[in-house]
């Protein structure tokens, strides 16, 4: 079984910074990518940066500049620090692995995190 597991939310004001962690566990072959998605009240979920497992990066346009997303395949953990926070960057915010392949040659699934609350206050 895997597991998915977010930390490091909570309550900062604007200008600020926070450093979530997500770390994935269990027993599985590999994992492609990895990614951090956001869920403000009354909003869709909406993906803020994903990183492959050869380290290609991509950001949502409203965070370029102020987030950098890191991963450590060998330790199945992924990081997002985030500068310069703004009360637009509230939300509940969630870890997904892409492509989880149990065994050799098996079909991969996705895997969420239950997520971690990011506040920023003005």
């Amino acid at each position: 079984q895997v597991q998915v597991v977010e930390s490091g939310g909570g309550l900062v004001q604007a200008g600020g910074s926070l450093r979530l962690s997500c770390v994935a566990s269990g027993i599985f072959f590999s994992i492609n990518g990895m990614g951090w998605y956001r869920q403000a009240p009354g909003k869709q979920r909406e993906l803020v940066a994903d990183i492959t497992n050869g380290g290609t990066t991509n950001y949502a346009d409203s965070v370029k500049g102020r987030f950098t997303i890191s991963r450590d395949n060998a330790k199945n953990t992924m990081n997002l620090q985030m500068n310069s926070l703004k009360p637009e960057d509230t939300a509940v915010y969630y870890c997904k692995a892409d492509t989880v392949v149990i065994l050799p040659g098996a079909m991969g699934f996705d895997y969420w995190g239950e997520g971690t609350q990011v506040t920023v206050s003005s």
